[in-house]
C-alpha cells in the first residue's frame, strides 16, 4: 500500500469522528459513507480497480447507516462493526477449516502471493477480526456513545493499522513474480 493510499483510508474515519463531535452518530455515519464512496471512486480513477472487500465494506456501511436513519436508532451504527468483523472472521476461519485461503478471494487481484502466505494471512486476519468483533461488542454495550466513538477512532483504527503493518514482512516474503 502506498502512503497516499493510507491517507485516503483515514479520510472516512476522520469524517466519522468530526461528524460525531458536531452532529449525532447517524449523521456522522452518513459523512463517513460519503467519504468512503469518494475514496473508492478516487482509487478507481487512479488504479482502474476496486477490491471486493472495499465494495462489501461500503455496502455494509450503507445498509446499516440507512437502517439507523430509517429507524432513528444509532445502535445500527454501533453494531455495524460487530456484524462486519464477525462476518469476515467467520468467512476467513471457516475457510481455514476447509483448507481454503479466503483472503485470496478478496485481495487476489491486488496482491500476488503464494498459497502458504494467503493461508497464514487468512488465519491471522480471521483471528484479528474475531478480536475486533468482541471488542466492539463489549464497547458499544458498556460505554457511552462518545466513549465508544473514542475507542473506534483512536484505539481500534490505529490498532488495525499496526496489525496491517505487522503482516507486511509475511506479505513481502510471500510475493510471487507476475509476468
Amino acid at each position: 500500500m502506498r502512503l497516499s493510499a493510507f491517507f485516503f483510508e483515514i479520510v472516512p474515519i476522520s469524517g466519522f469522528f468530526i461528524g460525531s463531535q458536531y452532529y449525532d452518530l447517524i449523521i456522522a455515519a452518513f459523512i463517513s459513507l460519503l467519504l468512503s464512496l469518494f475514496v473508492m471512486a478516487t482509487f478507481y480513477l487512479v488504479e482502474k480497480r476496486i477490491s471486493k472487500f472495499q465494495i462489501f465494506a461500503i455496502c455494509m456501511s450503507a445498509l446499516f447507516t440507512l437502517f439507523a436513519y430509517l429507524f432513528e436508532n444509532d445502535h445500527f451504527v454501533k453494531i455495524q462493526p460487530t456484524i462486519f468483523n464477525g462476518f469476515f472472521s467467520s468467512v476467513l476461519l471457516i475457510g481455514i477449516l476447509n483448507k481454503k485461503a479466503m483472503m485470496k478471494q478478496f485481495f487476489g487481484s491486488q496482491f500476488f502471493l503464494n498459497d502458504d502466505t494467503w493461508y497464514k494471512l487468512s488465519l491471522r486476519w480471521g483471528l484479528f477480526f474475531l478480536f475486533l468483533t468482541i471488542i466492539n461488542e463489549v464497547a458499544w454495550r458498556n460505554l457511552e456513545t462518545d466513549d465508544w466513538v473514542f475507542i473506534k477512532v483512536f484505539i481500534l483504527t490505529p490498532l488495525i493499522g499496526v496489525f496491517m503493518l505487522a503482516q507486511l514482512p509475511l506479505t513481502l516474503r510471500g510475493r510471487i513474480k507476475v509476468k
